[in-house]
């Protein structure tokens, strides 16, 4: 086992799911708790329209998609749903659909076309390399910063989307607005290295884990962490020493995390029940 990390793209592919999985579950703490888990898919996607888009006219893919992803956010952080027939989802949900099949429709238009397809959705870890390494964690760690200096405003949003409590909320809120363009910012860095589906895994799979666990915000924040590092690491090595794709392989691994937590959660809830049962029969006999 311990030979599988000598090689330097699987240290690579360590750091890179490390960073990744650090950063994107405790924003997804926040995105489970406003209900709007499509919106990493909403603004992945649009992010790869963005580089289908600038493949198809043959222009830089990195600027291009940086635009295609901060207009996206911008124009997200104006969706206040307050029609209670209607959620969150249902809107993100249409932008997703229609940024899917519009960059199926480029990709479909440019060369090499279905293994264009197949990176947008679960990425390549092990091609990364040391300048990507290092631009990922200077954007990362800015908007970690950001996110930890204004822990407060941005949980004290997050609770008001929680409790429906958005009808005081202006038409621009900057926080709002702040908690988008972060998301935007991570998402465009993290799907052109890990695609689609994994960064949609570590967004949404651990912050979920992690509240099976405990209701108190700090401590499903750390939880979402530790179970989001520990999933990118099985998933790469399981990835290495069985010669799996790596992206399926992390997303396949956050998800028996998930199934583990689980049933953890209902060996918890039964032992708790068998127990009150218990309590229940003893206080009857003695009243008896």
């Amino acid at each position: 086992m311990a030979d599988l990390f000598t090689h330097t793209f699987v240290l690579n592919a360590l750091l890179v799911s490390a960073v990744l999985g650090l950063l994107l579950s405790y924003l997804g703490v926040h995105v489970v708790g406003r209900g709007i888990v499509f919106v990493d898919l909403a603004l992945g996607q649009i992010s790869m329209l963005g580089v289908a888009f600038a493949n198809f006219i043959e222009g830089d893919a990195t600027i291009i998609s940086i635009i295609f992803t901060m207009i996206g956010a911008f124009l997200l952080s104006f969706i206040k749903v307050k029609d209670k027939r209607l959620k969150h989802e249902a809107i993100i949900g249409i932008i997703y659909a229609v940024a899917s099949a519009s960059t199926v429709l480029l990709i479909s238009k440019t060369p090499h076309g279905e293994s264009d397809i197949s990176e947008v959705l679960f990425g390549s870890v092990f091609t990364v390399t040391s300048e990507q390494i290092i631009s990922l964690a200077v954007v990362f760690g800015i908007i970690g910063l950001l996110h930890a200096i204004f822990r407060k405003k941005f949980f004290l949003l997050t609770e008001q989307f929680e409790n429906r409590q958005i009808e005081h909320m202006r038409i621009f809120d900057l926080w709002n607005f702040l908690f988008y363009l972060s998301i935007g910012l991570s998402i465009v860095f993290a799907v052109r290295l890990a695609g689609v589906i994994p960064v949609f895994s570590y967004l949404i799979v651990p912050p979920v884990a992690a509240i099976l666990f405990s209701q108190r915000k700090q401590v499903v924040v750390w939880i979402s962490m530790l179970i989001s590092l520990l999933g990118g690491f099985l998933g790469i090595y399981f990835s290495v020493h069985f010669d799996f794709p790596a992206g399926s392989s992390v997303v396949a691994a956050l998800g028996g995390l998930f199934v583990v937590v689980v049933l953890i959660r209902f060996s918890r809830f039964v032992s708790l029940r068998l127990t009150t049962n218990n309590h229940a029969q003893e206080n009857g006999n003695g009243t008896e």
